[in-house]
């Protein structure tokens, strides 16, 4: 059973693209002249939560990214994640190649 008070476990280079894409909404925020403050309010999240997000923060669950994405018009973004499976088209093409 899944213990929600214990932390997600993550590697360093997940920890890396979970602060990246943090950081890419913080950017777009501050293109878009949406302060945290803003952010809150339209969402229902704390301001604290907000920040939490922008600086990747593995704890806060990935319905408030896509929350906070779909405020800042980005969530078509979400489609595109794994939508180019480069290691799993080689795979099956090995496969494939076998029969």
């Amino acid at each position: 059973m899944l213990n929600k008070s214990k932390s997600p476990m993550l590697f360093p280079k997940y920890q890396q693209a979970l602060k990246q894409v943090g950081e890419n909404i913080k950017l777009a925020a501050k293109r878009r002249k949406l302060t945290q403050t803003l952010i809150a309010e339209r969402s229902g999240l704390s301001r604290h939560t907000v920040r939490k997000i922008e600086h990747g923060d593995p704890n806060v669950a990935i319905g408030y990214y896509v929350m906070i994405l779909g405020i800042l018009g980005l969530e078509q973004d979400l489609q595109l994640v794994a939508q180019d499976d480069e290691l799993g088209r080689k795979l099956q093409d090995i496969e494939l190649l076998r029969k």
